[in-house]
């Protein structure tokens, strides 16, 4: 098999395993399913991924680079100038992705709650998953000049994965309320920086 064919199969399983996966979770989802609906055979699947932890592990990197990447962080980028609004913004693309018929919930919060073994490699990664979003929210926070950036996007992040659970149990405006305690947050970081600028 040439490497372009290899390649191929590759980015289909893994296509795949990424739509069956968000879409229905990591244990409702067996490898023999990922097999018919990629239309590989088990053999192929096996050859670039040599177990479904392997599977489960390389559709949770590809899901941080479409959705925390090339989602949430470019879509914030594109929409607001500023660190503040970035953050806010946040909330406007999650309102929306909260209002499609096809909304499936963060894959990384429902892969830490699928997985009950904490020594696992699967849940070890979901967690470094999630640590990665809040990051991002922490680099914003950064340059913003709060007082605590760590426990600020950690405060951040709650409401973010909240108003995700939230929207899961079917309130569609989840992210609007979610939205209005993280103004509030950020207003009671202004007076710090103000008394900051003045000394």
């Amino acid at each position: 098999m040439s490497p372009m064919a290899q390649r191929t199969a590759r980015d289909r399983i893994l296509d795949t395993a990424y739509e069956l996966f968000s879409r229905s979770g990591i244990r409702a989802v067996g490898v023999d399913t990922v097999v018919a609906e990629s239309g590989v055979a088990k053999m192929t699947l096996y050859r670039h991924f040599p177990s479904k932890e392997n599977l489960v592990l390389a559709f949770m990197v590809d899901r941080e680079n479409r959705w925390t990447r090339g989602w949430v962080e470019e879509e914030t980028a594109r929409r607001a100038k500023t660190p503040a609004e970035r953050l806010l913004a946040i909330f406007d693309i999650f309102d929306e992705w909260f209002h499609e018929d096809d909304f499936e919930g963060c894959s990384f919060i429902n892969v830490l709650l699928e997985t009950c073994d904490r020594n696992s490699p699967i849940r070890a990664a979901a967690i470094a998953h999630l640590a990665n979003i809040r990051a991002f929210v922490r680099s914003q926070a950064e340059e913003i000049g709060v007082r605590d950036p760590d426990d600020f996007s950690r405060q951040w992040h709650i409401l973010m994965k909240g108003s995700i659970v939230a929207a899961g149990e079917g309130d569609q405006d989840a992210a609007r309320r979610a939205k209005e305690v993280a103004r509030l947050l950020l207003a009671h970081e202004r007076p710090a920086r103000r008394r900051r600028a003045s000394n």
